[in-house]
């Protein structure tokens, strides 16, 4: 017979088991409401799950039932039988499986683990709601426009996310700081100008002012000719606010770009001016007007291409498009005779004669009036200096303009001091103001081709200078260098706002695009230093033509000096660079 075993003996065994099994895993405490009725429950399992082994213990952990202890036990013993033990219907027996009595869901569970107590419902709703910034705004649940939900459905309200507001940057002004100049004294009175283009409205933002906007063919080909035509629109328009700012500035002497108006000498897509009469000279706040209320100079400068003593028809014929392109432009501003164009004799070609009698030849044969009232010829420093357009310039009666800095490069055989009252006369027979250019070299140059380059600006104005003579400034600072020459002699007030300070080191590098393949040709003409002069890529003073893109972009620019054909590619005459720009 082994020991009796009473009601009470058999729920102390299964509670061991119970423990047992509870204690695989943290207890978590859930908040209870206490039963008036029975006292704290008691775990019930099945003997399967007392025998198995720990891993299948906790895997069965869900499968625990928690039951009420019955109110009341008695336990009736029959002899010393253990099969002959009773309880109340009310208590349940040790021997129920898990399977047998109903259990909740694992999600129920944890459903009633996260209830929330009144208390803590209490507190949640006294919390103030965190600030997080105006990029989340709550929209309200009872504007259904605003996808809010309904009232009383119990969803959360919906956020909107609102564009985030950029705090304005609070950039302090730039401090330039302004070295002093040596002060110099002259007796000159004329104007000083400088050429194309304005380093301070260029780089103005967001809408930079200039007028060398341009395009390619392959643009044109596929947004057309009004896409030009705006082009050239924007550029007159800007030159107006050029001639405001200038005169602000007391400058009344400039040169126009002759990228005005994009391919309008070109031979297939040329076109006239007549659609921009307006804003050519339309009102008196167009640049024609401007020009003549403020009593300024306007000129403009050919590019090297136009040659008109090149030896090939296609070369001049082009040439002589392009000077009646640009005589159209001063022609429709309503500029009077002192507005000249600027070209040079062009390239040598192997017999500089010969180049001077086709010269000669398309001037007299090929130009028009018009062209004629206003072309000028310039000295250069490689291929015709003064001694050799002199004659040629007398018999044609056409106004030269010295260049001091190609003067010094190749040097005619009299002083130029000498030959510029003979040059002036020139000037005075057709009644136009004498125009005159002024560079410098870069401080180190050696070599012809290093003091070609234009330094960034010009620290004194040329000895046997006329008093009453207009100055181009040829540098590479553009306005600067004209106020760095009003400060230097006094000839004008600056706003000191507008003053920038030099570069501190100029290299004789130079910043122009340059060809991968150097292409040089003889030109059989001996210069300075008694060697042939060889002619090879080298940057040109002034602006270079801006390349707007047919989706708006700016792309690499154009190289002054050489014309785009019908299918796309460059072609340049050979022959002496110019500054034109």
């Amino acid at each position: 017979m082994g020991r009796k075993r009473t009601i009470s003996t058999i729920v102390e065994e299964t509670t061991v088991v119970a423990d047992d099994v509870v204690q695989k895993t943290p207890e978590r405490r859930t908040r209870r409401r206490p039963n008036p009725v029975s006292p704290s429950p008691a775990a019930v399992v099945s003997p399967t799950v007392a025998s198995a082994t720990p891993s299948a213990r906790r895997s069965a952990r869900a499968k625990v039932q928690v039951a009420p202890k019955p109110a009341s036990v008695s336990a009736k013993v029959f002899g010393s039988d253990d099969s002959e033990l009773s309880e109340p219907e009310s208590a349940t027996t040790a021997s129920a499986t898990l399977e047998e009595a109903p259990s909740d869901s694992e999600e129920e569970v944890v459903a009633k683990r996260k209830k929330a107590t009144p208390k803590k419902i209490k507190a949640a709703a006294t919390k103030t709601p965190q600030k997080r910034g105006k990029r989340n705004a709550v929209v309200d649940n009872d504007d259904p426009t605003e996808g809010g939900a309904a009232e009383g459905d119990g969803t959360p309200k919906k956020k909107v996310k609102t564009p985030r507001k950029r705090k304005p940057k609070t950039t302090e002004p730039i401090v330039f700081d302004i070295p002093d100049v040596e002060k110099k004294e002259t007796t000159f009175k004329g104007r000083l100008g400088y050429a194309c283009l304005n380093t301070i409205l260029r780089n103005t933002k967001p809408e930079p002012i200039f007028c060398s906007r341009t395009c390619r063919i392959a643009t044109i080909k596929e947004k057309g000719m009004e896409f030009v035509y705006e082009l050239g629109l924007q550029n007159i328009r800007d030159l107006a606010k050029l001639i405001e700012w200038n005169e602000t500035n007391k400058i009344r002497f400039m040169r126009m770009s002759s990228e005005m108006f994009p391919f309008a000498s070109h031979a297939l897509y040329g076109y006239d001016l007549s659609y921009a009469a307006k804003e050519l000279k339309g009102t008196k706040q167009e640049a024609g007007d401007l020009a003549k209320k403020y009593n300024h100079r306007l000129t403009m400068h050919p590019g090297q291409f136009t040659q008109l003593g090149s030896p090939r028809e296609e070369v001049v014929t082009a040439s002589v498009r392009e000077l009646e392109y640009q005589c159209e432009i001063m022609d429709r501003m309503g500029l009077d005779q002192d507005s000249v164009m600027i070209i040079h004799m062009g390239g040598v070609h192997g017999d500089k004669e010969a180049s001077l009698a086709r010269f000669k030849e398309a001037y007299t044969t090929k130009l028009s009036d018009g062209i004629k009232a206003r072309l000028v010829l310039e000295n250069d420093e490689m291929c015709y200096n003064l001694d050799d357009i002199m004659p040629l310039c007398e018999e044609l009666n056409i106004p030269i303009v010295v260049d001091y800095h190609h003067d010094w490069i190749y040097p005619s055989e009299r002083p130029v001091k000498e030959l510029i009252p003979i040059v002036n006369e020139t000037w005075k027979r057709k009644g136009i103001r004498v125009k005159q250019h002024l560079s410098e070299p870069r401080p180190g140059a050696v070599t012809v081709m290093e003091k070609r380059a234009h330094a960034d600006r010009c620290q004194s104005l040329p000895d046997g200078l006329p008093d009453d003579v207009d100055l181009m400034i040829e540098a590479k600072d553009k306005e600067q260098a004209v106020f760095e020459l009003y400060r230097i002699y006094g000839l004008e007030d600056v706003i000191w706002e507008n003053l920038r300070p030099p570069k501190k080191e100029q290299t004789l590098a130079t910043n122009g695009k340059k060809s991968a393949k150097t292409r040089n040709k003889k030109t059989g003409v001996k210069g300075p230093d008694g060697e042939e002069v060889v002619l090879k890529e080298v940057e040109k003073e002034g602006e270079e033509a801006v390349v707007v893109k047919a989706n708006g972009t700016v792309a690499t620019p154009l190289r002054k000096g050489k014309a785009e054909t019908d299918d796309g590619d460059i072609e340049m005459e050979r022959g002496c660079p110019s500054d034109d720009e």
